[in-house]
């Protein structure tokens, strides 16, 4: 965007409270900061790093924590809200699993430093989540910014519209599909960001002590993994953590795809893209798997898709201050929900 864009896309925004909130949003593209903030993604990337240091899952978690944003009213930064009432965090695929929030805030508050009430929190995300797959080895894009911020949360939603761990594949492509998303490339390349990462037992552990709710063990799980698990997850309920890739549990590339061809994918809702006879993901995962460069184009295109799943028109949105509280509420000190989460991916 040009600078002369930039400023019309700004007359769109109307003072309230002495911060910036928007009717409207622009275009999305890739210079949208370039001279509002140009260092936007340098100074992301700083943090991102010396979390990374201490952190090694934080790359995954960041990741996921801008699909389950994008999933639930498009990609507006609803997920970091911490309104008790209607706080995505506690949703049921939310809850002791998303996690990334305190790096978030650090980005937020390095980028009001340098430039104030510009970047908006849903751009932070989506800029994080670019940026933890190259740090993990995997392909960069051009991400689309100029995204607003919304002014409320939808707890409801994010329990309905978010892919589960059990979900069967025509759930999981019916929820794809309502967000404008491709059923059988997007879902395909999407699930490959579990190429990295952790995950809890109690996400998997059906599929060795009760798949079909007579003690048994899910017949597309592999028997050495199993039991592998099963020393993990001794009982039904815990969150102890594995790898979701057991290979290369922290490289961001196509062995996961090499799994779920020997019944080695670790979730469910993973490995059913595969084991399903006759579904058009099974040639995708193939192609996948022979080459990873088919995958890195395919899943940078697929985020970039993703990316651009957009609020309602009508909805106003705003460059938030605090990403945990809309404007209008931004004096509130709200507790971190990073104390009260217990974390798996």
């Amino acid at each position: 965007m040009s600078f002369s864009r930039h400023i019309v896309a700004a007359l769109f925004c109307v003072a309230l409270l002495e911060t910036p909130v928007c009717v409207a949003q622009d275009q999305l593209t890739p210079t949208y900061y370039d001279q509002t903030c140009p260092y936007v993604t340098h100074i992301i990337r700083k943090i991102l790093l010396k979390a990374f240091l201490n952190d090694t899952r934080i790359t995954a978690s960041l990741l996921r924590l801008h699909f389950h944003d994008c999933f639930v009213q498009g990609c507006d930064g609803s997920i970091l809200l911490d309104d008790p009432n209607t706080t995505e965090k506690v949703a049921r695929p939310n809850a002791n699993s998303v996690r990334g929030f305190k790096v978030i805030d650090d980005m937020k508050a390095a980028l009001e430093n340098v430039c104030s009430q510009t970047v908006s929190c849903a751009d932070i995300v989506a800029i994080a989540a670019e940026q933890s797959v190259v740090l993990s080895g995997g392909p960069s894009w051009a991400v689309p910014l100029g995204r607003k911020d919304s002014r409320s949360a939808n707890r409801s939603l994010a329990n309905t519209v978010l892919p589960g761990f059990n979900d069967p594949l025509d759930l999981i492509k019916a929820k794809f599909a309502a967000v404008g998303l491709d059923t059988s490339l997007d879902v395909v390349a999407l699930s490959g960001a579990h190429t990295f990462g952790r995950a809890q037992c109690l996400a998997f552990d059906q599929r060795l002590y009760n798949f079909s709710g007579v003690g048994d063990q899910d017949p597309d799980l592999n028997e050495t993994l199993a039991a592998r698990l099963r020393e993990i997850c001794p009982t039904v309920g815990l969150t102890n953590l594995t790898n979701l890739d057991q290979t290369t549990p922290d490289d961001f590339d196509n062995v996961y795809f090499n799994n779920l061809q020997v019944e080695e994918g670790l979730l469910r809702s993973n490995q059913i893209l595969f084991s399903t006879q006759g579904a058009d993901t099974v040639e995708i995962i193939n192609q996948f798997s022979s080459n990873q460069t088919a995958f890195f184009e395919a899943f940078a295109e697929s985020m970039i898709r993703m990316g651009n799943v957009r609020p309602p028109a009508a909805v106003v949105g705003e460059v938030r201050l605090n990403c945990r509280v809309i404007n209008a509420n931004n004096s509130i000190t709200t507790a971190s929900a990073d104390a009260r989460l217990v974390t798996s991916i």
